[in-house]
Formats: C-alpha cells, structure tokens, sequence
C-alpha cells in the first residue's frame, strides 16, 4: 500500500508510445539487468530498436535475444564505462553513428563513511568515472548524430542530488550531481539544436544496485517496470524532468528544518565513528 502512494501508477498509453519509439534507434547503457533491462523491454515492445551497452556479455546477449524474438534488432556493445579505451571505442561503432535516442541509466552506487574510505580513493575514480564522465562523454561524442535524428538524450538519475547530502554518501551524490549539473548546463545549447533532454530522478529502486545493503531489504522501493514506464513517459511528454511527487515537499521541508538535519547528521556520525576498528 506505501508503495503503491509513494510511487503510484504512470499514465503511458502504449500506442502513444508506440507512435513515438517504433522505428528508432536507442542506446541504452546498463542495459543488461534493472531498469536498463525493463526499459529495453518496454521499448522494444512499442517497436524500437536497442543498442545495448554494459560490462556483462552474458547477460546482454539474454536481453538481446528478447529483443529480437520480438522481431526487433538489438546490437550489443559489451564496455566498461570507466575505461576511456572502450568508451572511445563505443563511439566508434558504426551503431552509434545512427541514433535518435540516448539513455544514460547506468550507474555505480557506493554507501561508505569516511572512515572506511580514507584507503579507498578509487571510489571516488569509479563513482565519478560511471557516474559523470562516461555521461557526458557519450552525449559530447553523440551530439551530431542526435542533432541529424533531432532525437533525445534522457538521464536516468536519482533524487539524492534534489536533496541534502548525506553522510556514507560522498562518492555517490557528488558523482550523480556533477552530471545534473553538467547537463543542466549544457540542455539549452543542445535543446537550440533540436535534441531534447530529459532528466528523470528517480526514488530507490529494487534493483541488484541495491541488493547488497541490508537497510534496504523492507525499505519501500519502486520496481524496474515502473521506472521503465517513467523513461517511456518522458519520450512521450513535454514535461522535461520527472520527480516523484512527493520530492518538493521532502525538500522545502529538509529547507525548513536544515539546522535539525545537518545535527541529526552529525549524530548519526558519530555513532557510526564508534564502530569503525
């Protein structure tokens, strides 16, 4: 029932979107699993075709092969987002130079106080490598064939950079932030050439991204499917950013409230100094 209120229905109507996906080409990097995986299905289902970016061969290839016992074409580009080599070599594949839509959903998610990170500075690489410069990468490299389509670039992010910063969070926030900020930034400039940008910040979503940290095991989480139709949404709407509804008041109220929070915040480090070896 929380869920249900906190995340509820989206209004998509699949010839809608069928009218606006069928025939296009779309890149959709962490395609393999989550909610890269149930936005491929989602689109290909409207008639889309995919180009599917990930780490995990295996498990591209299975999502590929939904695509096409759909009747659609799906390329798979097996990369590794934080390798510049293999990102320079996605943008060179002759699938990228025929596009009308990007989303970047793939992401890398850390929770680890300071503490326990003064030895781990490659989270900072990794979380800013995925996270930001990847991104901004793909949509620099892809600008002129989204300009020829007069397609979309659509981020898939997350409501952690609409709200205060959090404790455990560094890597993680300052990563996804950089690159709202960065495209934000840059959605005028690519908007006067003709492709649109979409930013969608989503809530926790139960995905594997998830699965390893305990605190989120009955914490209510929307399901891939429903990001999905949101992704789908957006590519049907004028409305350029999605939130979920509840996200002005949670932060007009964390305004309201800031000296409260940033001493609750303070607390809650210390609490957890104390069980640091």
């Amino acid at each position: 029932m929380l869920e249900r209120v906190l995340f509820p229905p989206v209004r998509l109507d699949p010839n809608t979107l069928r009218t606006h996906v069928a025939g296009r080409r779309v890149l959709i990097t962490g395609g393999s699993r989550g909610i890269g995986a149930a936005t491929t299905r989602l689109l290909a289902g409207a008639g889309a075709d995919v180009v599917l970016v990930a780490r995990d061969t295996d498990r591209l290839e299975r999502v590929a092969g939904e695509v096409r016992a759909q009747g659609r074409d799906a390329t798979v580009i097996p990369t590794d987002l934080r390798d510049p080599e293999q990102l320079e070599a996605l943008l060179r594949h002759p699938a990228a130079a025929d596009l009308d839509i990007l989303i970047s959903n793939a992401g890398i998610s850390i929770h680890r106080p300071l503490a326990q990170s003064l030895d781990r500075p490659d989270d900072v690489a990794r979380t800013i490598a995925v996270n930001h410069l990847a991104p901004a990468r793909l949509v620099l490299g892809l600008t002129p064939t989204l300009r020829a389509s007069q397609g979309f670039v659509v981020n898939v992010s997350a409501i952690n950079v609409l709200l205060p910063p959090a404790p455990g969070w560094a890597a993680y926030q300052a990563s996804k932030a950089a690159f709202d900020q960065w495209l934000r930034s840059t959605a005028p400039e690519l908007e006067s050439v003709g492709i649109q940008v979409r930013s969608v910040y989503l809530p926790l979503v139960r995905t594997d991204m998830i699965a390893p940290n305990p605190a989120y095991r009955n914490a209510p989480a929307m399901t891939p499917e429903r990001a999905a139709e949101i992704i789908g949404a957006t590519l049907v709407r004028r409305r350029r950013n999605y939130q979920p509804w509840w996200t002005t008041p949670a932060t007009t109220l964390a305004s309201v409230l800031r000296g409260p929070t940033e001493a609750a915040y303070r607390r809650y480090a210390r609490t957890r100094q104390k069980h640091v070896p």
